[in-house]
C-alpha cells in the first residue's frame, strides 16, 4: 500500500502501481472522514454538497464513481460529473454550489499516471487540509456499500456563466481573428468554442484519447510543434494549448513563436494595472522571472516570491491584498477572478488585451521588452533514479555556489524551494527537485539565449546531472 502524500497540487501515482483501487479507496475514506468532521452545517441543518469530477484519463470515470459511492456510503451529499470536466470547473463549483470538489486527474503527467486534486473556496486545498486528510488515511476501514450510486449532473454551465461574468465579453466579441487551439486530448476539449464563435477556432487533438496520442499533455514549448505549424499555416492570430485537465495554458504568437509564462504574466499584469487600475501586491512562485519584479518596482507595488505550486500563490491571495499571482507552469490569477489556475480564463484575457489594444501578440511582447528589458526564460528537466532530500540537496548546492558567475556578482541565494541564485543584473538560476514527478528541474532567465543556456549548463554541472 502506497504512502499517500499530496505534492504541490494533489496526490499522483502510476496506474496499477501505486494509483490502485485499494489506495484510492483508502484516500476516499480519509476524505469522507475529513468531510464528516469538518464540513459546515447549512441553515437547513444539512451538509453541503461535495462534487466529484474526472478528466479523460484511463478509468478516471470509474475511480470517480467509486469515490462518490464511498462518500454516499458515509452519508455525504455528493454529485458526480456526468462527463469529463476541466479542473477549473471543479474549482468554480466550490465558490457557491459545493463545499469541496474532488478531481480525479494527473493534470499534465504522462498517460500512465493518475491522481486526485482537492479544491475548496475556488482554489487548491491548502496544506493544512491535505495534511489532515493524509493523517486520516488508514484510520477507518473503507465503507463502500452496495448500490450507493451518486447522482450525476452536467454542471459546466455554471463554469461558463462564471467566466462570462469575469471576462469582458463585449471586447472579446471585437476580436475577429482566428485562434488555433491544441486541446492535447484533454478534458477542456471544446471549451474555447463555448466562448468564441466556432468559426474562429481551429481545434487540434480534441478527441478522447486516454493515451494522449503517446505524448505528454503538458503545454510547454517542446510539445507545441503541431500548434506552431498550424498557427502559421492558417494565419491564426494566436495559438493556445491546454494541459490534460485544462488548468494550465501555453500561448503562441501569430508568427509561431512560443510566448513564455514570463511574457504572458507581464502582458496581462501591465494591462490590468494600466487600464483597469489594478492595485495590490504581486506574488509569483520562485520559479518565475524578473519581468514582474520590474513591473512591481515601476508601479511601486509590493513583490513577493513563494514556493512552487499554485496553491501557495492562492494562499497569499486568500490572506493578503494580492493584485496578480503567477506560477511558471501556466498558472495565472488576478484580483476579481478565480484564485486558481484556469487556462481558458487566461487565454480569453489575452485575447481581450489584443482586441482592446488592437495589437498583435508579438507586438504586446515587444512593448514589454522596450519597457522592462529582454527576457529569455527556459527550463530543463532531468529524470531522477531516486528521490532527493530537498533540504540536504539544496544545502550541498549552496556550499558549491561561486560568488560570481561570469562578470556578475551573486547577490542572493534563495533557498525557499531548491536553490535560486540571483545575480546583480536580476538574471537568475534555479535548481529544484519537482514536487510531483521524479525530476530535477533547472530554470534560468537572462537577456539572451546564449546566457540563459550557459546558466542552465552551470546548473546541470553543479547538480551533477546530464541529458545523456
Amino acid at each position: 500500500m502506497a504512502d499517500i502524500k499530496f505534492g504541490t497540487d494533489g496526490w499522483r501515482g502510476i496506474i496499477a502501481w501505486d494509483f490502485t483501487f485499494e489506495n484510492v479507496y483508502r484516500l476516499a475514506q480519509a476524505m469522507a472522514d475529513y468531510i464528516n468532521r469538518n464540513a459546515p452545517v447549512l441553515d437547513n441543518g444539512k451538509m453541503p454538497k461535495i462534487f466529484v469530477g474526472y478528466d479523460r484519463r484511463f478509468m478516471s470515470d470509474i475511480f470517480a464513481a467509486d469515490i462518490a459511492a464511498i462518500f454516499r456510503s458515509n452519508k455525504i451529499d455528493v454529485v458526480l460529473a456526468d462527463k469529463p470536466v476541466s479542473t477549473p470547473v471543479a474549482a468554480v463549483l466550490t465558490l457557491s454550489k459545493c463545499w469541496l470538489a474532488i478531481m480525479v486527474t494527473a493534470s499534465h503527467n504522462p498517460a500512465h499516471f493518475n491522481g486526485i486534486k482537492i479544491k475548496i473556496a475556488g482554489r487548491a486545498a491548502p496544506a493544512r487540509i491535505t495534511k489532515d486528510i493524509e493523517a486520516l488515511v488508514g484510520q477507518n476501514s473503507v465503507l463502500k456499500l452496495y448500490g450507493q450510486k451518486a447522482e450525476q449532473k452536467d454542471l459546466t454551465d455554471i463554469y461558463f456563466k462564471y467566466l462570462a461574468s469575469r471576462v469582458n465579453v463585449k471586447k472579446l466579441k471585437n476580436f475577429k481573428g482566428k485562434v488555433a487551439v491544441d486541446y492535447m486530448y484533454g478534458a477542456a476539449a471544446g471549451y474555447l468554442e463555448e466562448m468564441l464563435s466556432a468559426k474562429q477556432v481551429i481545434a487540434l487533438h480534441d478527441e478522447h484519447n486516454p493515451s494522449f496520442g503517446n505524448a505528454q499533455p503538458e503545454p510547454v514549448e517542446k510539445h507545441l510543434a503541431d500548434l506552431k505549424k498550424i498557427v502559421v499555416e492558417k494565419k491564426a492570430a494566436l495559438g493556445v494549448a491546454f494541459d490534460g485537465d485544462g488548468d494550465r495554458v501555453a500561448l503562441v504568437d501569430e508568427k509561431g513563436n512560443y510566448i513564455t509564462p514570463c511574457f504572458i504574466a507581464a502582458v496581462l499584469c501591465e494591462y490590468l494595472i494600466k487600464y483597469k487600475k489594478l492595485k495590490g501586491n504581486i506574488v509569483q512562485t520562485v520559479s518565475m522571472g524578473y519581468l514582474l519584479k520590474r513591473i512591481a518596482r515601476a508601479h511601486e507595488m509590493r513583490f513577493e516570491e513563494v514556493s512552487v505550486g499554485f496553491k501557495n500563490v492562492a494562499e497569499r491571495m486568500n490572506l493578503e491584498d494580492v493584485a496578480f499571482g503567477v506560477e511558471e507552469t501556466g498558472g495565472f490569477a488576478w484580483k476579481g477572478g478565480l484564485p486558481d489556475r484556469d487556462g481558458l480564463a487566461v487565454a480569453l484575457a489575452f485575447l481581450v488585451v489584443m482586441a482592446d489594444t488592437g495589437k498583435k501578440a508579438s507586438e504586446l511582447c515587444a512593448d514589454i521588452v522596450s519597457k522592462y528589458g529582454a527576457s529569455v526564460y527556459q527550463r530543463r528537466d532531468f529524470k531522477l533514479t531516486k528521490a532527493l532530500d530537498k533540504v540536504s540537496f539544496t544545502e550541498k548546492l549552496r556550499k558549491k555556489m561561486p560568488k560570481k558567475i561570469g562578470t556578475h556578482k551573486v547577490t542572493e541565494l534563495n533557498t525557499l524551494d531548491g536553490l535560486k541564485v540571483i545575480l546583480d543584473n536580476d538574471e537568475w538560476l534555479l535548481i529544484r527537485p519537482s514536487g510531483t514527478e521524479p525530476l530535477l528541474r533547472i530554470y534560468a532567465e537572462s537577456a539572451t539565449k546564449k546566457d540563459t543556456q550557459a546558466l542552465l549548463d552551470l546548473g546541470a554541472k553543479l547538480a551533477g546531472v546530464s541529458d545523456k
